[in-house]
């Protein structure tokens, strides 16, 4: 009988552990169409399931008036990560990406948008064990620049 690992204990399949418990959330409203001046605010709470190998995301924005959900799995056979997003505004996203250099970026496959093809990544950056900076960013140009188009700050609650 020979001893092996259980399913997603690799040092990879663990990249994403900095982001599992709760989270209190802020942002500049107007990224979300708020008012100038104004914070928008949310939380999410990340956590292990299925054995460990998926780490499930349940964000909401505070009032309850935008929901979503997130499961991420690591693929060791691509190294890479994935993860899908739904959301009660009827929101469906696929990313795909890796921990490199301290920050964890994920990226859409290329998609026509008002006949414009998009490209839209996140990134998890500045990654303490009480913080962290997300930031969804979009780009028409095949990734060459890229616009701000959502930043979050997390603090661990």
């Amino acid at each position: 009988m020979t001893d092996t690992a259980p399913p997603c204990s690799s040092p990879e399949a663990r990249q994403f552990d900095f982001w599992l418990g709760d989270w209190d959330l802020t942002w500049p409203a107007e990224q979300l169409g708020g008012g100038g001046g104004e914070l928008g605010t949310g939380t999410n709470r990340i956590e292990r399931l299925f054995g460990d190998c998926v780490i499930e995301e349940n964000f909401a924005v505070t009032g309850g008036d935008f929901l979503g959900r997130s499961h991420s799995v690591y693929d060791g056979r691509l190294g890479l990560w994935h993860q899908t997003w739904v959301d009660n505004a009827g929101g469906y996203i696929a990313l795909s990406g890796s921990f490199v250099g301290g920050e964890m970026t994920l990226t859409t496959q290329p998609t026509i948008y008002d006949g414009v093809t998009r490209v839209n990544r996140m990134i998890f950056s500045d990654i303490t064990a009480e913080s962290l900076l997300w930031r969804w960013q979009g780009s028409s140009d095949d990734g060459v620049t890229w616009s701000e188009l959502w930043t979050i700050d997390y603090r661990r609650r």
